[in-house]
């Protein structure tokens, strides 16, 4: 996968959300150029090109990481933290897409530098259109550095 290939890089736990993601941003042509991770841990080693992604080029680097904060081994929190510490990394546009509403965690969201937060609807429809509306928004209005 070259630098053009890889867009987004979806890091969650709960397989369910994962594919619910996936087939929102597939209905507009969005997860073409999706990876999926499950859990913090394989989110680092996948950005750092480390453990079982060591052979990836790491200049290849997402154009949006879709980051959900619960989840094992490493939270959200810790990724969020290091691709917004590092120099190679922090430009990297990072949308917490998480079913926690507690306000802490938007607050410390936004002092780890995170882009955008965004609450997990409960409700089918009003997921894929949130999702779908989010990935338009990254993916073709935004203007990256």
């Amino acid at each position: 996968m070259d630098l053009d290939e890889l867009e987004i890089l979806l890091v969650e736990d709960n397989p369910t959300d994962a594919e619910l993601t996936m087939r929102a941003l597939k209905k507009n042509n969005l997860a073409n150029k999706l990876v999926w991770v499950k859990d913090g841990e394989e989110a680092i080693d996948f950005i750092y090109a480390k453990g079982q992604f060591a052979d990836r080029d790491p200049e290849d680097l997402p154009r949006l990481i879709l980051l959900d904060l619960r989840m094992p081994k490493i939270d959200g929190f810790e990724v969020l933290k290091k691709i917004k510490s590092e120099k190679t990394t922090c430009k990297i546009p990072v949308v917490i897409l998480t079913s926690s509403k507690e306000d802490q965690d938007v607050v410390e969201s936004y002092k780890l530098g995170v882009n955008s937060y965004v609450g997990k609807p409960v409700e089918f429809d009003d997921f894929i259109d949130a999702v779908s509306t989010l990935g338009l928004y990254w993916m073709l209005l935004n203007k990256p550095p």
